[in-house]
């Protein structure tokens, strides 16, 4: 999934960072990524830490990690996914809202993509319903569904607005493809919790921050995401049909710096990772004057190639590359 913000080109960077401070064993930590996204950096660490908790306050975001981080275990999909892949699509909510020739006109899927998500989601809650699958087999098909309708979403990366005509990718039919987790042996939690809230809950070794760094909210730029997801009934509000959402306090000028050092202070984990990037709500000071005054900091940076929603938003910028800081604090006990 191309993502705002997404960390998998900077993974193994992180990973890397991690290991230098941490050391490399890490097989008796408790990991956690408090603002995961898709779960990229929480995929990361699952095979090498005792417990990944991860945590987002958006739906979708529960959904994919809810599979791909607290799903362990072996389930029976093969056969779902046959199922799924050949029903024929009806017309739903995301066919009447959201799908070209549906009545109100907002084209992010093409009819016929529109009314095959329809029925898949359907069929998903009708198996749960009837206790057909259990609830690990649920989330797996769920995360399955938003990757494959992601994919022949007819955006520029991002559901802020649907484009006026189908690109070549949105007029494939889509295909439900198995969105497959790591296995091993260890357990995982998975929370859709205000993070703020959730780090005075929780405890551990390792505590990864990614939040949002500036005025786009992800509510908003991924809310089709989460009403597949939740699939409820809703009336959805202007031309590009967006649901209520909670704003993100880190998505303030005003509020983020107050709420950054309440989260820090109220952390009980040893070590903290922050990624942030220079061109932040944030500046390097504000943070570094905030994180030092609970431990010993430190500071890694690295250019990389900045995200592309599309080719308007990149003309708007004198560069395709930012600087990329991890800031690290080792509390003090």
């Amino acid at each position: 999934m191309n993502y705002i913000g997404s960390k998998n080109k900077l993974s193994n960077f992180i990973k890397q960072s991690v290991h230098s401070v941490v050391g490399k064993n890490l097989s008796d930590k408790v990991f956690c990524d408090l603002f995961a996204g898709t779960g990229i950096i929480g995929r990361k660490f699952k095979s090498e830490v005792k417990q990944v908790i991860s945590n987002d306050i958006e739906y979708y975001s529960y959904v994919l990690n809810r599979n791909y981080i607290e799903n362990h275990t072996p389930i029976e999909y093969h056969h779902l996914i046959g199922e799924l892949n050949d029903l024929h699509g009806v017309k739903g909510f995301v066919f009447e809202e959201y799908s070209e020739n549906g009545h109100s006109q907002r084209q992010y899927f093409s009819e016929i993509n529109g009314k095959k998500i329809d029925a898949v989601r359907k069929k998903i809650e009708y198996w749960k319903t009837e206790e057909r699958i259990c609830g690990n087999q649920y989330y797996f098909l769920l995360a399955s569904l938003l990757e494959s309708a992601d994919k022949v979403a007819n955006t520029a990366s991002v559901y802020g607005a649907f484009l006026k005509k189908l690109k070549k990718s949105a007029q494939r039919d889509i295909k439900i493809e198995p969105a497959l987790f790591e296995i091993n042996e260890n357990d995982h939690k998975v929370f859709n919790i205000d993070s703020n809230e959730l780090v005075k809950k929780i405890s551990g070794d390792i505590l990864y921050l990614d939040p949002p760094y500036n005025s786009r909210q992800y509510g908003a730029n991924y809310h089709l995401l989460n009403t597949i997801a939740r699939y409820d009934s809703f009336a959805p509000k202007g031309k590009t049909g967006l649901r209520s959402y909670k704003k993100s306090v880190y998505c303030s000028k005003i509020s983020v710096t107050n709420s950054f050092e309440d989260l820090i202070k109220n952390a009980k984990f040893k070590y903290t990772f922050l990624s942030y990037n220079n061109e932040g709500l944030m500046n390097e000071n504000e943070i570094k004057s905030i994180m030092s005054k609970y431990g010993k900091y430190d500071m890694i940076t690295i250019d990389y190639q900045r995200f592309k929603a599309d080719k308007e938003e990149n003309r708007n910028h004198k560069s395709n590359s930012t600087i990329e800081y991890l800031h690290i604090l080792e509390k003090q006990n």
